[in-house]
């Protein structure tokens, strides 16, 4: 049985008035962004690119919550994706100076295959260039033929994952800090990284499980993003994510799935392999249910969509985002 609105702890102070975080994650409400490119690519393992910064423009004044950003360096043929093409952090540049309100972040950085000091650095300067919209979402990844490219242990990727975690939240929240970490650098006291955050911290989540424990998942992180999974135990799912929270303490549960609105708004609901097809009136019941169960935000990734992503976007602007308040923002943050 998932908890009632009642039973749900409140935000942190430091992310309850954070822009990027509070825009995405509230207790209660429901929120949709997407998985960049704004593109349907279903026959191509990339896409064209095509009018990408008007189309995070057009998602960003329409009032969608987010835009985020995965990690794929190579194209692997046995992969068979290689995402927005553009490294995430250098696009996340464009995209801040692009937009004014909607959240930016990555789902997520592949943590194990970058060094967690030049990270912090790129993470701190998206927040300042987004105004503070930046969520940064890490996890191992998925594609063992990248590490040997790195000269990264593939066996150790979830021991080096929480050694290059601490090493950047300590970066990134203290001043001339002394930290020694197992993998990476060494910190003195003798010098700190600018600039700090915009807000208190750059608010972090977990995405996938990156091969640790759920209870560490929900002890350090500022949330979790998953895949679909089975909608059928989605909320036990939640149930037992609260459950393992810090007394009094609200952390959102997110999905991330491929997804293809149809043009037949009456068409049901068809779920496949990590992913979604369906008409607007089945997908509005779909989320109203998930919503009730706990879900606060989803991430929807248009590689396999038939239509323009602009039709897409327009077609949920106006029928969909009505139906969740808490989706439906607008004002400019800057």
């Amino acid at each position: 049985m998932t908890p009632s609105d009642s039973e749900i702890s409140k935000m942190p102070p430091a992310l309850s008035t954070h822009a990027g975080y509070a825009r995405i994650f509230q207790p209660g409400k429901l929120t949709f962004g997407f998985i960049m490119p704004l593109e349907g690519y279903p026959f191509s393992p990339w896409p064209t690119m095509h009018q990408h910064l008007e189309l995070a423009s057009k998602a960003d004044s329409a009032g969608f919550s987010s835009l985020w950003l995965r990690d794929v360096p190579f194209f692997d043929p046995a992969f068979g994706d290689t995402g927005q093409i553009l490294d995430p952090m250098v696009y996340l540049g464009a995209l801040a100076t692009t937009t004014k309100q909607i959240t930016l972040g990555t789902t997520g950085i592949v943590l194990p295959l970058r060094d967690p000091v030049i990270t912090a650095k790129q993470a701190m300067s998206v927040d300042f260039l987004s105004h503070g919209r930046f969520v940064m979402g890490l996890s191992t990844g998925d594609r063992p033929t990248e590490y040997p490219a790195f000269g990264a242990n593939y066996d150790n990727r979830a021991a080096r994952y929480r050694d290059a975690w601490d090493l950047i939240e300590t970066l990134t929240q203290k001043n001339f800090p002394k930290a020694k970490s197992e993998f990476y650098g060494e910190l003195n006291g003798n010098l700190t990284m600018m600039p700090k955050p915009v807000s208190k911290k750059i608010p972090t989540i977990v995405v996938g499980r990156a091969r640790q424990e759920i209870s560490w998942i929900a002890e350090r992180s500022d949330g979790w993003i998953w895949h679909i999974g089975d909608f059928g135990q989605l909320s036990d799912l939640i149930t037992w994510w609260r459950s393992l929270l810090p007394a009094g303490v609200f952390k959102p549960y997110g999905y991330a799935t491929f997804f293809d609105l149809d043009e037949n708004p009456d068409l049901p609901l068809q779920q496949g392999f990590n992913g979604i097809r369906t008409g607007r009136n089945a997908l509005i019941n779909l989320w109203k249910t998930q919503e009730s169960q706990g879900v606060s935000h989803i991430a929807l990734n248009l590689k396999p969509a038939r239509r323009p992503a602009a039709d897409i976007l327009q077609e949920m602007a106006e029928f969909v985002l009505p139906h969740f308040p808490g989706a439906v923002q607008t004002g400019d943050t800057q």
